[in-house]
């Protein structure tokens, strides 16, 4: 869209600063006048005034083109450095879509208008004294423009476009390219002055820059060209490389997204809430990472990491060690080995690949939760009547230095109380120190949690909220992962628990236990499932087991059943042929079940169903 900037008071174009006259000197005696010393001639001396008033111009002009991040800073730079000191207003037409590094343009070559009175707010400038950029109103004022362009080959346009020099708007070349640019029906008003100028990047044309003078400013001149020239270049090399660091951002940030949960598990006898934030617009890519992974037991496993540095690379290695993360929560392993394996694993990557990460393991059944730490910030433990607790976990080396061992430690997690898993992104910046951040940060949590008062917890997701606000403005210098972890537990009723000796005997002795628990919970009319299911999953752990098993009923918002034994090898379910006389304990899991599923552990497996409640 074009704009028309009210002149600055008494400031004048480049090509019209009248040339300064020299006053005679009058003699001490006589009154009589004396000719002025020889020197160079007058036009001569105004001409390189007005050569160096272009240079100082063009100086400043690319500097603010320069200082531009993104596309729409650049084309603003443009507009603003220019308007009204070398032009009236000026019309800025990109390629749509813009071609990305060495990707080949997609066809028709369509140039789409800028309308830069949107990128801004009204009377936005850096600039102290300068006018603001009025908008314009194409149908009424200096130069109504079509929004879009097809550049057709072998046309008037797509000539001046591909011979890259500016031309000025009564050329031949332009006179025949304007209307193709602005519309059939549209054309540079008379009197008015206009310089065409093509925007080239380092391989194609990427655009086209439309410089305009009303009659009142004097006429451009041929050194304005070289002017229009030195603009369009700059800018167009700005915009490619905008736009090409703009698709490595973007790629990376996916990247990185990707590899974080999209959503977070809802295990039983906890509530989970997470946040994730990038440290800048312009800085997007970074290792930080949580996770939280279901384990055996109805127990979870939380994670929250951080790999060091700001680049693609920590992005890569972050997604790795997520990975791996999940592979060893998936064998059971205790936290400390976990981190152990971690630290293997990122010096195979690398003799710099580091990171910090707090490895915790929550119990809802015992209500413990036991945590490793590998150099990264200490958790805080929020209790339901308000006091918040900086844990004291052993802080260990980072992963990645090898040699080390973690140690990890076993606290009371009570009912009501939140866990909160952070990175140093949130307790440390230019400001602040990181253990005067978590001091801030345990009394920003206190504070909150007084508001709800002492029988109460405030709301996960507002107090996640609410923690982020503990940063000031600009105070974020670095990425932030945030988990909490709120808990509940299960009730030592609602839980059954037994051992059984490998027999003959013991699918039946499971079977009379089962339905004991069931008829102690009131939920009898799930017996016959129940006795079914067990009676099967009991008596193929029983085939294989050499020490006794486990079984154990959960009774929360679903009844789940597990069966634990020493054998690692995981049943798979298979379609018996009719003269089998067993191999379908599976099938019927898989058809009388909601859910079921079976894990390896270090000790063995777990092989567990879920029935629904009766309402």
């Amino acid at each position: 869209m074009t704009e028309q900037p009210t002149s600055h008071e008494g400031r004048q174009p480049l090509a019209a600063r009248p040339q300064e006259r020299t006053r005679p000197r009058s003699e001490a005696t006589g009154g009589s006048s004396v000719p002025p010393p020889a020197g160079p001639p007058q036009d001569l001396v105004g001409t390189a005034r007005r050569e160096g008033d272009r240079l100082r111009f063009v100086g400043a002009a690319t500097r603010r083109i320069a200082r531009g991040i993104d596309l729409d800073e650049i084309v603003l730079g443009l507009c603003r450095a220019t308007v009204p000191t070398f032009s009236d207003a000026i019309l800025v037409y990109l390629r749509s879509p813009l071609p990305v590094g060495d990707e080949r343009p997609v066809s028709p070559f369509v140039l789409r208008l800028r309308r830069t009175d949107r990128l801004r707010l009204a009377g936005e400038d850096s600039d102290p004294g300068t006018v603001p950029l009025p908008v314009v109103d194409p149908q009424t004022d200096l130069m109504p423009a079509a929004e879009l362009c097809e550049v057709r080959s072998g046309g008037a346009l797509s000539e001046v476009l591909r011979g890259v020099r500016p031309v000025f708007g009564d050329s031949a070349a332009a006179r025949a390219a304007l209307p193709e640019l602005l519309g059939a029906d549209r054309t540079v008003p008379s009197g008015h002055r206009a310089i065409l100028a093509p925007l080239r990047g380092r391989r194609r044309v990427i655009g086209a820059a439309v410089f305009l003078r009303r009659p009142d400013r004097p006429a451009f001149e041929p050194n304005d060209l070289l002017v229009a020239a030195q603009l369009a270049t700059h800018t167009a090399l700005g915009i490619d490389k905008a736009v090409l660091y703009g698709r490595e951002a973007y790629i990376a940030d996916e990247l990185q997204r990707t590899m974080l949960p999209d959503s977070l598990p809802q295990p039983t006898g906890v509530r989970l809430a997470s946040r994730y934030l990038p440290a800048a617009e312009t800085a997007r890519v970074g290792g930080d990472w949580y996770d939280a992974i279901p384990l055996p037991g109805s127990r979870v496993a939380l994670v929250v990491g951080d790999v060091m540095g700001h680049s693609m690379t920590s992005a890569a290695i972050m997604g790795q060690l997520r990975t791996t993360a999940q592979t060893l929560a998936g064998l059971d392993l205790p936290p400390q080995e976990v981190l152990h394996h971690l630290d293997e694993q990122a010096q195979r990557l690398g003799t710099d690949r580091m990171a910090t990460c707090l490895y915790a393991v929550y119990d809802p059944v015992s209500h413990r939760i036991t945590i490793a730490n590998a150099g990264h910030p200490p958790p805080i433990l929020l209790h339901l009547g308000g006091r918040a607790e900086v844990l004291r976990v052993p802080p260990g080396a980072p992963i990645g230095v090898g040699g080390v061992d973690f140690e990890a430690v076993e606290l009371d997690a009570p009912a009501g109380a939140t866990l909160l898993l952070y990175t140093d992104g949130l307790v440390e910046s230019r400001l602040r120190d990181v253990w005067t951040g978590i001091e801030q940060l345990r009394e920003r949590l206190a504070a909150t949690a007084q508001l709800t008062g002492p029988d109460h917890s405030p709301p996960l997701e507002a107090l996640c909220d609410d923690v982020l606000d503990v940063l000031g403005p600009g105070d974020r210098d670095d990425d932030i992962a945030l988990l909490a972890a709120r808990f509940d537990g299960i009730a030592p009723s609602d839980v059954a628990y037994w051992f059984l000796e490998p027999e003959d005997a013991a699918p039946g002795r499971a079977r009379r236990l089962a339905r004991r628990a069931l008829t102690r919970w009131g939920l009898e009319e799930l017996s016959d499932s129940v006795e079914l299911l067990v009676s099967e999953v009991v008596t193929n752990a029983v085939r294989y087991a050499e020490r006794p098993v486990t079984l154990r009923l959960l009774r929360t918002d679903v009844l789940r059943c597990e069966v634990g034994d020493d054998s690692p090898q995981l049943p798979r379910q298979r379609r018996a042929r009719d003269t089998d006389e067993g191999g379908r304990g599976l099938f019927l899991v898989n058809r009388l079940a909601r859910r079921w599923g079976a894990t390896r552990l270090s000790t063995g497996k777990v092989v567990w169903f879920e029935l629904p409640t009766p309402a």
